[in-house]
């Protein structure tokens, strides 16, 4: 029977943490949100993902498109914030680039689970979540953004890139938080 699989992207301390490389501080105000997804998924015995950046030391990402170096794979960086920490049983995908799928055993692991719907959570929205949702979209994926379950760099860029997803995409944009 197909299910739903929850995807926490690049809830990392290098983008949530105050003074980290790439701080994105919408990322703190999110987290109450995550981890009642988080929560909800686990009580419904649905996947919970981790799509996570790991980065190599001279990753192309910092030079081509001009982002500090961030995530770099190994480091404390690159890790789960605490208030987030996968359990035993959630599974942790590492990429490289703004797609969760680009590179990555994200499309096989969702085959092999049986999923055919993805609720998103994360940072950055005008970004790593976007370029996530439409390419699962493209793979015939049904998707769902939680909106107080994203943050971006500007709230016009993440105001955006949810305009895009619900109007183009054809994504469900979902406000209201898990009971």
């Amino acid at each position: 029977m197909p299910k739903e699989a929850l995807l926490i992207i690049d809830m990392l301390n290098d983008f949530v943490l105050e003074r980290a490389p790439l701080e994105v501080p919408d990322t703190r105000k999110i987290i109450p949100a995550i981890k009642g997804e988080i929560e909800k998924a686990r009580r419904e015995e649905r996947p919970v993902i981790y799509i996570c950046d790991a980065h190599a030391p001279d990753d192309k990402e910092f030079a081509n498109f001009g982002w500090p170096a961030h995530a770099v794979k190994g480091t404390k960086g690159a890790e789960v914030v605490d208030e987030l920490k996968p359990e035993k049983g959630d599974i942790v995908i590492e990429k490289t680039t703004y797609s969760g799928f680009y590179n990555t055993k994200l499309d096989e692991t969702l085959k092999k689970l049986n999923v055919d719907s993805l609720r998103l959570t994360g940072c950055v929205t005008h970004i790593c979540i976007m370029f996530t949702a439409s390419d699962a979209v493209l793979r015939g994926y049904k998707v769902s953004v939680i909106e107080k379950g994203v943050a971006g760099l500007a709230k016009e860029d993440h105001d955006a890139a949810l305009r895009i997803m619900k109007n183009v995409m054809g994504i469900n944009i979902i406000s209201s938080s898990p009971n």
